[in-house]
């Protein structure tokens, strides 16, 4: 036992369980994730959930009709809502249980948001709406937890997690975080203890609904795991655990049964979607363990990421969908030379846009990013100020690490090859699908 402040503090052995929306899609869903959870119910556990299915992709439908006074708006509410109260009577659970009104409190506030004045900052006003997804999936799992005799206790993360002010993107405040979560998510009893939580939101510095980027759920269950000193972190996919490429789009696909913290960090960077870029690091600071299971089949084996020398050797392939390419020259045809790249990242800094491939030539500096709708007119417009720029949508980037000859001829044969970029033992391909 330790004490914080006044609070004494049970040590026992904690584990940190992530769930993504699919794994909480519908009614069955959430009972097949419950059964996970009790065999496990003799640890201390911190859950971390992710909204439900789609719903971030209808809290985004949402919140653009909202933000651009569309006619929809009331439409799209409605599907919200019905949408999650139809999980909750298949569950179930009536207003009789304790904790209840608190969804209707969720609803009336994502309502009462949307249907307000929602501002001029696009950023802000999606960080304000899109954290009841998290928040509301998390409650109607609580409740449904103890609904079925596994005892746990609801935390909102917000209280407890805190970032800077740089929306969709906040940066942790550990130094405040730290105390904050330990004190939350403790055992202060000595009996088994299973918290339930939001992955992927926070509170800004100045006090509002702030978000850690895409996929920042997995982010959200690294930061808990490296506070509390978890022993392990699962993340529950549906898939078995990390493959070399995405059985969706590849063929002969294997699976990892281990990654050492580096491999999967250069994985994440290079926009493998199984695990957050951001997730390994702390993890690794702190040599905790990370298992990615599947929730499908929770008594194989996953794929384990931890401490190790072995190398990861084998080709391994990622595809990043919906890309696209800007060509960026100067004005008066000079070399892109440091000012001009300095200028250039200043523009990528201030729209927070991630670059996922770069080439430079004499003339030109060619990078590849994700599509925003909302984000990349404004953007293109802050380089037109000071380059010549075009641009390219609908694009495909091909990764492939530990590659060779015959593995990347394959790759792209039948495929309409814009850029192709060798680097150790690194290939980059742009595409056209």
């Amino acid at each position: 036992m330790r004490v914080v402040g006044t609070v004494p503090i049970y040590l026992t052995e904690m584990e940190v369980f992530k769930f993504g929306g699919l794994s909480t899609q519908d009614a069955p869903s959430v009972k097949r994730v419950t059964e996970i959870i009790r065999a496990d119910r003799d640890k201390d556990l911190v859950l971390v959930f992710s909204a439900m299915g789609k719903t971030t992709r209808l809290l985004e439908k949402l919140i653009a009709s909202a933000f651009h006074h569309y006619k929809d708006v009331e439409e799209v509410l409605t599907q919200f809502v019905d949408y999650h109260k139809n999980i909750i009577s298949e569950l179930g659970i009536t207003n009789s249980d304790p904790g209840f009104d608190d969804i209707d409190t969720m609803f009336a506030e994502v309502r009462k948001r949307c249907l307000g004045s929602t501002g001029d900052d696009f950023d802000f006003f999606y960080d304000q709406v899109v954290v009841w997804g998290e928040l509301i999936a998390s409650r109607i799992m609580s409740l449904y937890l103890n609904k079925t005799g596994i005892a746990c206790r609801w935390v909102d993360i917000r209280t407890t997690l805190h970032t800077n002010d740089c929306f969709r993107e906040g940066r942790v405040d550990w130094e405040k975080s730290l105390p904050m979560i330990n004190k939350a998510f403790s055992n202060t009893d000595g009996n088994t203890a299973i918290h339930v939580t939001q992955g992927f939101i926070a509170t800004s510095r100045n006090g509002h609904n702030i978000t850690l980027g895409l996929d920042g759920s997995d982010y959200s269950a690294a930061i808990i795991a490296y506070c509390l000193d978890a022993s392990k972190v699962t993340i529950w996919k549906d898939v078995e655990g990390i493959m070399n490429a995405d059985p969706r789009y590849f063929s002969d696909t294997v699976k990892f049964e281990s990654l050492s913290y580096t491999d999967a960090i250069e994985l994440a960077y290079y926009g493998a979607n199984v695990i957050h870029p951001k997730t390994i690091k702390p993890l690794q600071n702190k040599n905790i363990h990370l298992e990615v299971k599947s929730f499908l089949a929770p008594a194989k084996s996953g794929t384990v990421i931890r401490e190790s020398s072995s190398k990861l050797l084998i080709p391994t392939f990622i595809l990043k969908q919906s890309q696209v390419m800007l060509n960026i020259s100067s004005v008066d045809f000079s070399f892109i030379i440091e000012e001009n790249l300095r200028d250039i990242f200043d523009v990528f800094s201030k729209f927070n846009v991630r670059v996922n491939m770069m080439h430079n030539t004499a003339l030109s500096f060619t990078v590849c990013i994700d599509t925003n709708d909302q984000k990349l007119p404004l953007f293109i417009d802050a380089l037109k100020k000071q380059f010549n720029v075009t641009h390219q949508t609908g694009l495909e980037l091909i990764t492939i690490w530990h590659f060779d000859q015959a593995t990347l001829h394959r790759t792209i044969s039948n495929k309409q090859v814009l850029v192709e970029i060798h680097s150790g033992d690194v290939a980059q391909i742009i595409v056209k699908p």
